[in-house]
């Protein structure tokens, strides 16, 4: 049997009590996995005394993929690394209603659809400062008309470039010619005409390659309004980093919460695969987190080996679950364990 390399970073507070019974769910389904557990975080640095030693980088490069918890301490220097550094520039955020599901809507009935939200530049760059820092520009605002010198504040840089606009906007129109068929890019290209514009124009120019496919454009309060009223008249949505976080975590709340909000990031020639949820600290220990995001997480990462089949035999199982409403965690209504809702699924996956 031929082994299928993946490194497992479980994550931090209640993350790992959702990684290990999905780990143990797919291993059961495909046992050509060889799963992989480097030293990240606190660990490492009491064994090296580096959050992300050099060998963990070694595996993770050498790995098919990442399967990685959710994380709110050190063990953030892996995802520095998986994203920056393997430069995973598409984050797929899918968002799709089962019935079952616990939807904040009157009619969530055909809500299919997937944020890509570019995954590295933006105001994710990460530079702040102070405005004094800014007043030797000579810069002046163009709404307020004082310069920046009266100013005593901060600042955030928001960059947009071509490069990581166009090959963003790209990801996303091909994804869309593998389902729908539709396109539809947002930003806020009114207030910010040249960031935000940049984005827009590359769009456009972005879907004259791909005639096939229906584009649209929002300005994004119109499209968040949109998302609200009518989210089945989306198929694939692409925008900046910033936006794409925000709202494709909304869009987590429209079908049942971010315990089933899936994600996927991907660049050229690697991706790695996590739940968009936070590290719940709240219930850390309790045993009840929703599985379903980190196991629809790991369906993504299954489909990116060409695991096709399994991944579609989950799904199946997830849908059947829920739909039967039997094994559900408390977000869900019901008083399962994390662990009984893997168990329930996996034995659905056995008779498929």
């Amino acid at each position: 049997m031929n082994t299928r390399q993946v490194v497992v970073i479980p994550g931090d507070d209640a993350a790992p009590e959702a990684m290990a019974p999905v780990v143990s769910l797919i291993g059961s389904l495909v046992p050509e996995i060889d799963w992989q557990y480097p030293l990240v975080g606190e660990a490492a640095i009491e064994a090296t005394g580096h959050a992300l030693p050099d060998d963990t980088k070694t595996l993770i490069d050498s790995s098919e993929t990442t399967l990685f918890g959710s994380t709110s301490g050190k063990s953030g220097a892996a995802l520095f690394y998986l994203r920056w550094g393997k430069q995973t520039y598409a984050n797929v955020r899918p968002t799709r209603w089962f019935p079952g599901y616990k939807s904040s809507l009157a009619d969530p009935e055909g809500v299919d659809f997937i944020i890509v939200r570019e995954n590295l530049e933006d105001l994710y760059l990460g530079i702040e400062g102070d405005v004094p820092e800014l007043a030797e520009l000579g810069l002046k605002s163009r709404t307020s008309r004082r310069p920046l010198a009266e100013f005593d504040g901060r600042y955030a840089l928001k960059v947009i470039t071509d490069e990581g606009s166009r090959r963003v906007i790209t990801k996303a129109f091909e994804l869309a010619r593998t389902r729908r068929g539709k396109l539809t890019a947002t930003s806020k290209y009114n207030m910010l005409s040249y960031t935000d514009g940049l984005f827009r124009d590359v769009a456009i120019d972005v879907a004259r390659d791909f005639p096939d496919v229906e584009f649209e454009m929002f300005i994004v309060d119109d499209f968040a309004n949109r998302l609200c009223k009518r989210p089945q008249d989306f198929d694939v949505v692409v925008m900046p980093n910033l936006y794409g976080d925000i709202l494709s975590d909304a869009a987590a709340g429209l079908v049942g919460g971010l315990g089933m909000a899936a994600s996927g990031c991907y660049g050229d020639d690697y991706a790695y695969f996590e739940s968009a949820h936070g590290t719940a600290p709240d219930i850390a220990g309790q045993h009840v987190i929703n599985p379903t995001a980190t196991l629809l997480s790991a369906c993504m990462m299954l489909d990116y080996m060409g695991m096709n089949e399994v991944s579609t035999r989950i799904h199946g199982a997830i849908a059947e679950v829920y739909a039967e409403g039997r094994v559900l965690t408390p977000d869900q209504g019901g008083n399962a364990s994390t662990t009984d809702l893997c168990d329930a699924i996996l034995a659905r996956c056995q008779t498929r």
